[in-house]
C-alpha cells in the first residue's frame, strides 16, 4: 500500500524552500513538486483578491500534475485562501501556515514576543484569533486580553506585530543576510529590544533565509520561531495518517516550476543549495 504520486508545494517565490527543506529532512523518499508564482511576487502586498485568484490556479496546476497532498507554504496565501481553495478543491488534502504565536508564547519568560509578517498576514483574521486565543495586541490593557478558561498564564502576554517591507524583495534576491537587510529590520528590534522582547516569530516562508540578520539585531537569549519544521511534521502527519506515505525507498526527486523570471528562481535555489 501507499501512494507514489508527488507532494505539491507552493509559495510567491523562494518562501517556501524553507518549509521545502525540512519536508525533504523528513520525507526523503518523497517526490515533489515546487511551483515558485514569481510572476506575482510578493503576495504579502497585494489585494486579498487577488491572492485567491492567483493559489486557486497555482492549486488548479498542481492538482492536474496529480498530487496527493497540496502545502501552502505562504503564511500570506493560507490567511486570505486556504479556506477557499479547500472549496474550490474538495477533493485535494492541505496542509497551509499560520503564525506561531502559541509556541512563541509558550516560550516567553518577559511575556512580550514580537512577529514579523506580510501586510496581508498582519491584517489577517488568522493572526487576530491567534493573537485573542494566545496573548493580547501589544499596548493593550493586560485585564482586557480575551483568553479562553485554562489559558491563564497567557493573559498578558503582549504580542508585538511589524511589518518589514521589502525584506521578501531581498530574500528574492538573495540578499535576507546582507547590510540591506540588517538596516531595514534594526528599526524594528530595537523597539522590541526596548519592549523586553525575547521570543521572535518568523512570520513569512522568507523570513527565515534573513534569520541570521534577525538573530544579530535581537540580542543573545532571544529565542527565534520559524513554524517551517513544525509545517513540514504536519504533512508528513496527515500523508502517515491517510496511509499516502510513498513505498518507495529511493530517493525522491524535486520538480521546479515558476512563472515570471523563472531564471533567477533557479538561480536562487543554486545559492540555496536545495
Amino acid at each position: 500500500m501507499g501512494d507514489a504520486r508527488p507532494i505539491g508545494i507552493f509559495d510567491s517565490g523562494v518562501g517556501g524552500l524553507s518549509v521545502l527543506r525540512h519536508l525533504r529532512l523528513l520525507l526523503p523518499a518523497e517526490d515533489v513538486l515546487y511551483v515558485a508564482d514569481a510572476a506575482w511576487c510578493p503576495y504579502g502586498s497585494k489585494p486579498a483578491g487577488i491572492i485567491r485568484e492567483r493559489i486557486a490556479e497555482v492549486v488548479g496546476v498542481l492538482q492536474a500534475r496529480g498530487v496527493k497532498l497540496v502545502v501552502v507554504a505562504c503564511n500570506s496565501a493560507s490567511t486570505v485562501g486556504l479556506a477557499d481553495v479547500r472549496r474550490r478543491y474538495p477533493q485535494l488534502t492541505f496542509v497551509g501556515m499560520e503564525p506561531a504565536v502559541k509556541p512563541a508564547v509558550e516560550q516567553t519568560r518577559t511575556r512580550a514576543i514580537g512577529v514579523l509578517a506580510t501586510a496581508t498576514t498582519a491584517a489577517g483574521e488568522s493572526l487576530a484569533r491567534l493573537v485573542s486565543r494566545f496573548g493580547r495586541w501589544a499596548g493593550a490593557a493586560a485585564e482586557d486580553a480575551d483568553a479562553p478558561a485554562g489559558r491563564d498564564n497567557c493573559r498578558g502576554v503582549a504580542v508585538h506585530v511589524a511589518v518589514p517591507e521589502g525584506l521578501v524583495e531581498l530574500v528574492e534576491r538573495g540578499a535576507g543576510d546582507s547590510p540591506a537587510a540588517e538596516a531595514l529590520l534594526r528599526p524594528i528590534m530595537t523597539r522590541w529590544r526596548e519592549a523586553g522582547v525575547d521570543v521572535v516569530v518568523l512570520g513569512c516562508t522568507h523570513y527565515p533565509f534573513a534569520r541570521a540578520a534577525v538573530e544579530r539585531l535581537a540580542g543573545p537569549g532571544v529565542v527565534i520561531v520559524d513554524p517551517a519544521p513544525a509545517v513540514a511534521r504536519q504533512a508528513a502527519r496527515v500523508l502517515a495518517a491517510g496511509g499516502a506515505l510513498t513505498p518507495s525507498l529511493r530517493a525522491g526527486q524535486t520538480t521546479f516550476l515558476a512563472t515570471g523570471e523563472a531564471d533567477a528562481f533557479y538561480a536562487i535555489v543554486s545559492r540555496l543549495a536545495l
